[in-house]
């Protein structure tokens, strides 16, 4: 059953995509919804549940947190190294505008869809241990997996793209984040991961996943549309996980 839901989740991460791809034309609507999204992935999904699964305090701090801002701090020092040592690369080669790199760094989107896969491998594991567990627990899991996914493949494209990635490496990304729920499924009927590294997993994605979203997409959706209807965007994009976490039961 769980790897039957999980074919589910694989549909609806490639319709997240599919949506992605097809509106490129609205840029700044993309961006500003993806900024959105992965907002509320992360205030609404990932940081309650880490807190919950790796709650145990090192110095006063519960280690979810501190594996969150170490999550924020890792993306934000990789991205920098990234940045700047294309941006020699460009002062060697000659490709600079006034005296500035114009090119962002396709390595940054590849890392950061490479965690979306990683992301949703977790929740193929999550779902295949919830039917383990039977009830309605296997219910519950499915819904969250299902409809977030959407989230997931719109945002794995989309930060593929972002970066200036190549479309085909932006679509294989998404293939992989489609895939992943599948794999995970079927690697819970093989092993099962202690809650306490599960949580700091998902405390130090979380904060990576704010970096990006903050630092990256968001001032890139309002940089040259600082419209309404991309602000508007946004909030939709943190209201609709947030009614995706409403109905799954949180």
């Amino acid at each position: 059953m769980a790897v039957l839901v999980a074919l589910g989740a694989f549909l609806m991460t490639l319709f997240g995509g599919w949506v992605a791809q097809r509106v490129t034309d609205r840029r700044h609507l993309v961006l500003g919804l993806a900024g959105g999204l992965m907002l509320g992935v992360v205030g609404l999904d990932l940081l309650p549940e880490a807190l919950e699964a790796a709650g145990e305090e090192v110095f006063g701090v519960p280690q979810a947190l501190l594996l969150f801002v170490g999550g924020f701090l890792f993306a934000h020092v990789v991205e920098r190294l990234l940045a700047t040592r294309r941006a020699a690369h460009g002062a060697e080669t000659g490709q600079q505008s006034g005296g500035k790199t114009t090119e962002r760094t396709p390595q940054v989107g590849l890392v950061a869809a490479a965690a979306m896969v990683l992301h949703s491998l977790m929740d193929g594991i999550a779902l295949g241990a919830a039917f383990q567990v039977g009830g309605g627990m296997g219910a519950t899991v499915a819904l969250a997996v299902v409809t977030h996914d959407f989230a997931d493949g719109f945002n794995t494209y989309t930060l593929t793209r972002v970066y200036g990635n190549e479309r085909r490496k932006a679509l294989a990304m998404l293939l992989a984040d489609a895939i992943a729920p599948i794999a995970g499924a079927g690697l819970a009927t093989l092993l099962t991961l202690p809650e306490e590294l599960l949580g700091s997993y998902l405390g130090f994605f979380g904060g990576a996943l704010l970096y990006l979203a903050a630092a990256e997409i968001l001032p890139e959706a309002h940089h040259t549309h600082p419209a309404r209807t991309t602000l508007l965007c946004t909030v939709a994009g943190v209201g609709f996980i947030w009614l995706v976490v409403g109905l799954s039961g949180g």
